[in-house]
Formats: structure tokens, C-alpha cells, sequence
């Protein structure tokens, strides 16, 4: 019986995928993680602002530098769940922060990694385990349907599971959601389940296991335009108090909301009519 079992097992080994190189983390700052074949693919050009830039999420920012320069310099930090409004800079804090602490801390490495891929994230810890670099994980966006299991893969994460979470790595993670599950569905599965009290513990209990939760609430208009100028005196935009302000709510109100994102996106189009390059 053992040559059938050989020829089988040489089979699937040659149906395997090859084991992806070993990564070279002096090759770039930032990396995405790839899967199948397990791989991290550098980037060298992180599109970011400068954090001095993000007016209106003071208490945010601060607490998160801090944690990260904690986290660089070996120290005791906290995986990290920035929650809220939308456009209101959550995913551009983490990459601003990280260039910030990485000017300090030059080993300091940001890895983003997609919801739909964290079923291989044991593997890309893996990969990160007992580097000399110390890596900021980072899944944007991050939310889960009722019959989405992709929250147990982040369980390795986030509480490490037998081997334990490298010491090396913590998970920075943005959703709009503060439970990462919409508030309908979870009312739904506590009124249908036979057990109300356990029928959605298991998914908004992961948000719990953020040792940070940073709160971010839509702007007022006063910080929607010291948003705009600060973005104006940055990159050399010259335009009057008076026509900056008839302009930036003429066009938030076009959009029906206010956030940093409708800022930025009001400061593209006014340095492109003012011919200011920004990059």
C-alpha cells in the first residue's frame, strides 16, 4: 500500500504552491501582503499626507503616535480600532502616523493586508516572526456579515491563539462601524436566535479585543475649514479668507456632507485651478 500512497503524496506536492521567498524588509517602508503564492510586495511610494496635516482628530492622533512609538521602540502597545464617521481620515492617520514614527524608528514597517485575505494571515505571521523590523499590520475598511468567518482568522491577531501574536507585529485596523457588524443585524440575531445573549458575542466581542478604540465624528464647519486653509498654507495656495469660505461650502454643500475627505477633495480642485502641483 505505501506506493499508492507515495505516488499520492508527490502528487500533491507538485500541486503545492512554492514556498514564497524570504521577504527583504530593507527594501521598502511598506509592503501588501499577496496570497497564493504567499508573498510581500514592496511599495515605494506611500500615499500619504503629512500628519501635521490632520486637523480635527487631535485626541486620535496623539494617542496613536503614542502607541506607535511605544510599539518602535520595543515597548508595550495596543492593537489599535479606528471607528467612525466616513472621509473623516482614519486609514490616512495610520499611514501619516506611520511616516511619522518611521523617521524615528527607520526599522518600523506598515503592512496592509485585505479583509478578504485574512484567512492567510497565520501564514504572513509567519513570514514577520522573529524579523529584527517591528511591523504595523494594517487592514482598512474592516467589517463582517453574519455569515462571514473571516473574524476568526483575525483571532491570531488580535488574542494569538497557542503560538501567541509576535511580539513584532500589532494590528491597526479602520472600519465605519464601532462592532464591525451592522447595528440591524446584530438586533436581528439576538431577537431570531434561541439564545439572544450568545447569538452575536462571538463577532462584537472582537471589537473588544482592540486594546484602543479612536472615535472619529463628522466635522463642523469651522474645522471643515481650517481643514481647507491648512491644506492652502502647506502647499502655497493663495486665496482670501472671503472667497475660501463662499467656495469650500458652496461645494460641501454640492456633496451634502462635510468630512476631511470632502476638504481634501475641494483643495484638489482649487490648486488645480490655481495651477499648484502637489506633488
Amino acid at each position: 500500500m505505501s506506493e499508492p500512497l507515495d505516488r499520492i503524496a508527490a502528487a500533491l506536492e507538485r500541486m503545492a504552491p512554492p514556498a514564497g521567498a524570504a521577504p527583504d524588509f530593507s527594501a521598502a517602508s511598506a509592503f501588501v501582503w499577496h496570497p497564493d503564492p504567499d508573498r510581500l510586495e514592496p511599495v515605494r511610494q506611500v500615499n500619504r499626507i503629512d500628519v501635521s496635516l490632520l486637523l480635527g482628530v487631535d485626541r486620535a492622533r496623539d494617542t496613536l503616535l503614542q502607541n506607535t512609538r511605544q510599539f518602535a521602540a520595543g515597548l508595550p502597545a495596543n492593537n489599535a480600532l479606528l471607528w467612525g464617521a466616513r472621509g473623516m481620515g482614519k486609514s490616512s492617520l495610520v499611514k501619516a502616523v506611520h511616516g511619522a514614527v518611521e523617521a524615528e524608528y527607520p526599522a518600523l514597517r506598515i503592512i496592509e493586508i485585505q479583509r478578504e485575505d485574512l484567512v492567510s494571515i497565520g501564514r504572513c505571521l509567519g513570514m514577520l516572526r522573529g524579523a529584527e523590523e517591528r511591523f504595523i499590520l494594517f487592514c482598512d475598511d474592516l467589517s463582517f456579515s453574519h455569515d462571514d468567518a473571516h473574524y476568526k482568522s483575525l483571532k491570531a491577531v488580535l488574542d494569538g491563539g497557542i503560538e501567541g501574536r509576535p511580539d513584532n507585529v500589532v494590528l491597526y485596523a479602520t472600519s465605519n462601524r464601532r462592532h464591525l457588524m451592522p447595528r440591524d443585524m446584530i438586533e436581528n440575531e439576538r431577537q431570531t436566535a434561541i439564545s439572544p445573549s450568545e447569538a452575536t458575542e462571538e463577532k462584537v466581542s472582537l471589537s473588544d479585543r482592540f486594546g484602543l478604540w479612536l472615535g472619529f465624528h463628522p466635522c463642523g464647519q469651522d474645522e471643515y475649514l481650517a481643514m481647507i486653509r491648512g491644506y492652502c498654507d502647506a502647499y502655497g495656495v493663495e486665496i482670501g479668507e472671503d472667497e475660501l469660505r463662499a467656495e469650500a461650502i458652496e461645494w460641501q454643500a454640492t456633496r451634502g456632507a462635510r468630512s476631511g475627505r470632502v476638504a481634501w477633495q475641494f483643495f484638489t480642485d482649487l490648486a488645480g485651478r490655481k495651477g499648484v502641483r502637489l506633488s
